[in-house]
């Protein structure tokens, strides 16, 4: 049975050192409260995984959570490059990065190939590219039916799957609507999954054909409100496209990402107060 706590209790609980950790959302529905409970909590040598690395894997990289990320795309989207995870790998700070990079296709791909239970994902992909030359992961097969040779890559089953959702209720059953990544695929792949939602119900009320994902999947579930920020939750409020802007002055330097990250994240206690530290700082760019 999933059980519903605080964000403090689930991570403390379900994300070690040395786990692989996932979290996932695309565009929208990216779990940032849960990426800073993270960090406040000191986890290291994590192998991350995620599609599309943005602006919470740039701090968690930053702050030294990260050995390790399997990724498809990184960048700050609509607003520039990733300077801190730039600087891990360009200059091993604050520690150095091991890096896969695949594509969007492979990703989603493998997360299903681990919700399966296989150990490889196989793909019609990677063909007239020159990925395969700098990941040996990358291989290829011919198909024993066909003759077809196809591209196959390990599976990916995290340890931890961490999503933000719109809606569970009080048996821990959750639904999300509007773009979907590949949040169902990686929570079913995981072993342990957290998921911070934006209310909790008595009744999903969910429509037919929607999202949901069982209780039986689910190991925690946090009531944060807004925290996907300053990515957006469909129903629920938009994004913070101020925020991606301002970022890029804030992570460009070291000593002024290690000063926003002490004053916002690990002198906070939680997602709220961070907020509340956001709306009274006194810097335009420390503003969302």
């Amino acid at each position: 049975m999933s059980h519903i706590v605080s964000l403090r209790e689930a991570i403390a609980e379900n994300v070690h050192d040395g786990d692989i950790l996932a979290l996932e959302g695309f565009t929208h529905l990216i779990p940032f409260a849960a990426g800073h409970e993270v960090i406040r909590q000191r986890r290291r040598n994590l192998s991350l995984v995620r599609m599309t690395p943005d602006l919470i894997y740039d701090q968690m990289i930053g702050m030294g959570c990260a050995a390790r990320l399997t990724f498809s795309w990184g960048g700050n989207p609509g607003a520039g490059s990733l300077f801190r995870f730039r600087d891990a790998i360009e200059n091993d700070w604050p520690q150095p990065l091991q890096i896969e990079e695949r594509t969007h296709a492979d990703i989603a791909s493998a997360y299903v190939a681990g919700a399966a239970n296989l150990p490889f994902s196989v793909m019609r992909g990677y063909a007239g590219t020159d990925l395969p030359k700098y990941n040996d992961r990358i291989r290829f097969i011919t198909c024993p039916f066909t003759e077809e040779r196809l591209a196959a890559t390990p599976s990916i089953r995290p340890d931890v799957t961490v999503i933000h959702a719109q809606k569970a209720d009080r048996q821990g059953n959750v639904l999300l609507w509007g773009i979907l990544g590949v949040q169902k695929e990686a929570a079913l792949a995981a072993k342990r999954v957290v998921v911070t939602v934006e209310e909790i119900v008595d009744d999903l009320r969910a429509p037919p054909n929607a999202c949901v994902l069982p209780q039986w999947v689910i190991s925690a579930v946090s009531l944060v409100p807004g925290g996907a920020f300053p990515s957006y939750a469909l129903g629920y409020y938009e994004r913070d496209n101020r925020f991606y802007k301002a970022w890029n002055a804030i992570a460009r330097e070291r000593d002024t990402f290690l000063a926003w990250m002490r004053r916002h994240i690990l002198q906070t206690v939680d997602f709220a107060e961070f907020r509340r530290t956001l709306e009274s700082a006194p810097h335009e760019a420390q503003r969302s």
